[in-house]
């Protein structure tokens, strides 16, 4: 193999890519949990004096003075260590190793020598990791990583949920926003539970009191309607409560206008799915499960593709009190509803922001959705990322569900 002269960049871009992954062990490891840094570069692998006579002593005295250089830089910890190659007859010294021994020497090199790295706050990764062990948390590179990617009062947020749990061992009583840790707002453990997981080492989630899931929905059946019964009603998992009746039907709706004022359909009760919620607030209600068909309808963009791949993921095996498996059919999410309604679509979102593609993978659509799923979230150039469901025609949607309903009256439901 032929020798070669490694560049002061291309080492320290070594170095670099050392402390990008293995910063959080080391700063463990001063804590008594971990190996220390310590990186050893061949600078000249396989050099022969023969070599660099043939290279030029122009290229040989350039590339040593540029190592000079570093070793002009006098960081502790930082060695450039020399090797003796016979040039013609003239035993000469040039870099033969660069060894970095400690974090801090490590992240002043790279800084010293001008890389263009994002190195890691080492003080700060250092001030989390001993608050981590004043409080009693478990400290691992991954829970360090993890808490060094806070912000300064979430890091405060999750120190004081520490110490506030080995305060109180049961914690039945409170529900995740119910929680009364001083500094956590109350959506802090949804959005960073794993993350409190790892620092207690259990999960606070399952200890907790569930927050039951509320349903929204209204009754669509010409016949019940005639009877001057309650049109909208609310489901709340485990209450004791009776539906007006059992639909052969459950239409899932993003939008509460389209819900509360979906027209007649026989048999069918029409239900808000709660957005990227709808897979576990409905998958484990019995009575969507026991109906002949299950249908959903949301926005074409990319968050509603998502929810409705979500959705059918959730409902295609049994709940966990034995309710069945059960399909999902869509209407309006299909390559057709989108070229139909393609001048009510818009790029931007509420705020005037260009909404962005996706690239999400969602294996549960079909060849249709897929096609207008595409369409949309393609990172190419397009004039429309979203069509809302309220901006489609409501007796469109009545319609392609009545189609749907006789199409399962002729050929059976779908399989799950």
């Amino acid at each position: 193999m032929s020798g070669r002269l490694v560049a002061p960049q291309a080492a320290v871009e070594q170095v670099a890519r050392t402390v990008a992954s293995r910063w959080a062990e080391v700063v463990c490891a001063e804590r008594g949990t971990g190996e220390p840094l310590h990186v050893a570069i061949p600078l000249s692998p396989g050099v022969k004096g023969a070599q660099l006579v043939t290279w030029g002593f122009d290229l040989r005295d350039d590339w040593v003075g540029s190592w000079r250089e570093v070793s002009s830089l006098e960081i502790p910890g930082v060695e450039v260590r020399d090797k003796t190659v016979p040039v013609e007859r003239v035993r000469v010294q040039v870099p033969a190793t660069l060894v970095v021994t400690g974090l801090d020497a490590a992240v002043a090199l790279i800084r010293g020598i001008g890389f263009d790295l994002v190195a890691p706050d080492v003080a700060r990764a250092r001030h989390i990791a001993a608050a981590m062990l004043d409080c009693r948390a478990v400290l691992t590179p991954a829970t360090l990583r993890a808490m060094y990617k806070l912000a300064d009062a979430d890091v405060e947020v999750a120190t004081s949920a520490v110490r506030w749990r080995q305060d109180h061992p049961d914690v039945r009583g409170w529900t995740a926003r119910q929680l009364p840790v001083p500094g956590m707002h109350s959506k802090w453990l949804e959005k960073h539970g794993t993350l409190l997981r790892g620092l207690i080492g259990h999960d606070l989630r399952d200890e907790i009191r569930p927050r039951l899931a509320v349903a929204h929905l209204t009754y669509v059946d010409p016949t019940y309607l005639a009877s001057g019964g309650r049109r909208h009603d609310a489901w709340t998992t485990g209450d004791a409560h009776d539906l007006a009746y059992a639909p052969h039907t459950v239409l899932v709706v993003e939008n509460r206008d389209c819900r509360l004022w979906f027209p007649p359909v026989e048999g069918t009760v029409v239900i808000e799915g709660g957005g990227k919620a709808a897979a576990s607030l409905l998958a484990g209600i019995a009575w969507i499960r026991e109906a002949t068909q299950v249908v959903y309808w949301g926005d074409i963009d990319a968050d509603g593709y998502a929810i409705l791949d979500r959705f059918r993921e959730a409902m295609s095996v049994p709940g966990e009190d034995g309710v069945p498996a059960r399909a999902v059919t869509s209407i309006l999410m299909d390559a057709t509803a989108f070229e139909r309604y393609f001048h009510l679509g818009v790029a931007r979102d509420a705020e005037g922001r260009a909404i962005p593609p996706s690239a999400a993978h969602l294996p549960r659509l079909t060849d249709d959705e897929t096609a207008a799923y595409y369409a949309i979230a393609t990172a190419g150039s397009v004039s429309v990322r979203r069509i809302e469901q309220e901006r489609m025609p409501i007796e469109a949607a009545a319609s392609a569900l009545v189609e749907v309903i006789d199409r399962v009256a002729r050929l059976g439901p779908s399989p799950s």
